[in-house]
């Protein structure tokens, strides 16, 4: 059950977050790019799990189903925000764990089975994507009220910070250094502290999203060391003596 759910969950997070783009998450409301989305789901569900079954084609259905529900949502109030982002994504996360409890047998009758180690792997990958793809349009979503907050820099240069911060705190936190996450803090604070000044609204629209990019990246780090801990381990030795 855990094997599939982890092939699920690197579909999704490919689908969803690496192979989408932002020209099709933008046209997400038309039809032709809603149906092109609900082929990627089902494409990288088939590859994941290395097996074709009508299974995997009613999860793409319930995806492309939640999606049409937030779009709906989204047409009649215009609401945005880190709220229905996370309700659409607990859905899609809470139809993955139906299926691999339902039919849990999905990876072992996958091309894939015998290939012990590749769980764990999807899982680590999963988790990377996640932390990194999904924490930024999380993070985006939650600082969108203040963007003309937002400090002037480097085009991208904010994005680029925060995707670097995520990436180092999964590998602290996987690597077993969770301490290390406190190292960082206290560099960006340092680095960071010519640059707010005396200003106040940019010093706190640095600080919510500081603290909203190592909270997520901590979050799903933890997660992905939870769902590591249930899958047949990779074999690498830990960082810590």
């Amino acid at each position: 059950m855990t094997q599939t759910f982890a092939a699920l969950l690197l579909a999704h997070a490919l689908a969803e977050f690496l192979l989408r783009g932002r020209t099709l998450a933008t046209r997400r409301l038309r039809p032709g790019a809603f149906f092109l989305h609900g082929l990627l789901v089902l494409a990288t569900a088939n590859l994941c799990l290395g097996s074709a079954s009508p299974w995997i084609a009613l999860l793409a259905l319930s995806h492309l189903a939640i999606d049409a529900a937030r779009a709906l949502v989204l047409r009649r109030t215009g609401q945005r925000g880190l709220a229905p982002f996370l309700s659409e994504q607990a859905a899609h996360v809470v139809t993955l764990a139906a299926l691999a409890l339902w039919r849990p047998g999905l990876w072992a009758g996958g091309l894939w089975a015998h290939l012990v180690p590749l769980p764990a792997l999807m899982a680590l990958a999963a988790g990377l994507i996640l932390t990194l793809r999904a924490g930024a349009v999380a993070v985006g979503l939650l600082m969108e009220p203040w963007a003309e907050a937002t400090p002037r820099g480097l085009v991208n240069g904010g994005r680029a910070i925060g995707t670097l911060e995520r990436g180092l705190i999964f590998l602290l936190i996987l690597g077993g250094q969770p301490s290390g996450i406190g190292f960082l803090i206290a560099a960006k604070s340092v680095l960071r502290f010519g640059t707010v000044g005396d200003d106040r609204a940019i010093s706190e629209y640095v600080i919510i999203g500081t603290l909203a990019s190592f909270a997520w990246a901590i979050l799903i780090s933890f997660l992905t060391v939870f769902l590591l801990s249930a899958l047949p381990p990779l074999g690498i030795p830990p960082l810590t003596p």
